[in-house]
């Protein structure tokens, strides 16, 4: 099939189109990205979204609004993709997420996860069978709804020989971990969940530090010209989002500007530059990444391989492999899987799955109690 994934993460930058061909089920699969694109939101509704992330409060007329007008930028994106290969059969989209609230922990109550641009409107904006509300299924079982793609990096990325770390640096990062294919029931020992931030911080410090004319540190050039302050980024690991077991998520309902203001109140203190601002909060990512690695990791992988927006910061992957020596870091580039679509695949893909009525999510990833089909079919 000929599948369009469309996807828009935490940093709320754009949408993410990708076409591609998948085919195989879960083992045999195969995806190949034959167009990626990435469509901007007008200013004025991406600072919308943001607001609304950032916890604020609107109407129900107003939250329907915004349901509609993410939907319709959507379905452009999936126009402009189907304007350049008409053979589309499917679109899966995964949405905007405006409101993520993981379970509790003795899990008496229900995880829920809120993704705008309803795949209804997509679907008749496109004339395109759509997939949509990929999380709602897994949450229900008791799962966290993310990550999501720690299978599809299972089927797509594991190794015969090499144990890999899939590490996603989107605004969140996420990992999943891949034992190599000769360990017996390498399947059932996929593991993966958030690490913490990504480049959400260090977008929303840029943001401040420009009065909005730059959002993030382009190739790190910034954060590179200053000194991370280690006790500091020890202090924030203390945070108990950090300290928590898998399964976890999270997102910007915790990596949110307050929390920045914390941060920001801290170096205030320590009395930093603007670039040692930066090189410290980049170094909160990549500590957040080790210490993850270190306490949950049943060994340090051969290989990590990183993709998402972080992919792209020199000086993020170099503090990365600076830190984790044992292992070779390199993106899912080499792997053939473009670092910048690998989410839109994913989702392209998990639409591909559901059409095809194969389980979605990973239980021993996301916490849910049992393997579930993902995601609400809309024909066109």
């Amino acid at each position: 099939m000929r599948v369009i994934g469309l996807m828009s993460g935490t940093s709320v930058d754009g949408i993410d189109a990708a076409l591609v061909e998948v085919s195989g089920r879960e083992t045999d699969l195969e995806a190949s990205l034959l167009l990626g694109e990435t469509f901007p939101y007008p200013p004025e509704l991406r600072n919308k979204i943001l607001d609304v992330c950032g916890g604020q409060a609107i109407s129900m007329m107003e939250l329907a609004m915004l349901d509609d007008a993410i939907a319709v930028e959507f379905a452009k994106a999936a126009q402009k993709m189907k304007s350049y290969d008409a053979a589309v059969d499917l679109i899966g989209s995964h949405g905007q997420t405006v409101y993520h609230r993981p379970p509790s922990q003795d899990k008496d109550n229900l995880g829920y996860s809120l993704q705008l641009g309803r795949g209804e409107l997509i679907a008749r904006l496109t004339g395109t069978t759509t997939v949509s509300n990929f999380r709602a299924a897994d949450i229900a079982l008791g799962g966290e709804g993310a990550p999501l793609v720690p299978k599809i990096d299972a089927c797509l990325l594991v190794h015969p020989t090499k144990t890999r770390a899939v590490q996603n640096l989107g605004g969140i990062g996420n990992v999943a971990y891949l034992p190599p294919t000769q360990v017996f029931n390498w399947e059932q020992q996929v593991s993966g969940w958030d690490t913490g931030p990504g480049n959400v911080l260090l977008d929303l410090a840029v943001t401040r530090l420009t009065d909005g004319k730059q959002t993030y540190d382009d190739d790190g050039r910034w954060a590179a010209q200053g000194r991370a302050d280690c006790s500091l980024v020890d202090k924030w690991l203390e945070q108990d989002f950090f300290n928590a077991s898998p399964p976890k998520s999270t997102g910007r309902e915790l990596f949110c500007p307050d929390y920045l203001d914390r941060c920001w109140q801290d170096m205030d203190l320590a009395q930093l530059t603007n670039s040692d601002r930066l090189a410290t909060l980049t170094e909160l990512t990549v500590a957040s990444i080790v210490d993850s690695y270190q306490r949950f990791l049943p060994q340090m992988p051969d290989e990590i391989l990183l993709c998402g927006g972080g992919s792209k910061n020199s000086y993020l992957r170099q503090r990365l492999q600076a830190e984790l020596s044992s292992s070779r870091i390199i993106t899912t580039d080499k792997m053939g899987i473009d670092s910048s679509f690998k989410e839109a695949i994913a989702f392209g893909v998990l639409a591909y799955w559901r059409i095809n009525s194969i389980p979605g999510n990973l239980p021993q990833v996301t916490g849910a109690s049992k393997p579930t089909l993902l995601g609400d079919i809309h024909a066109c």
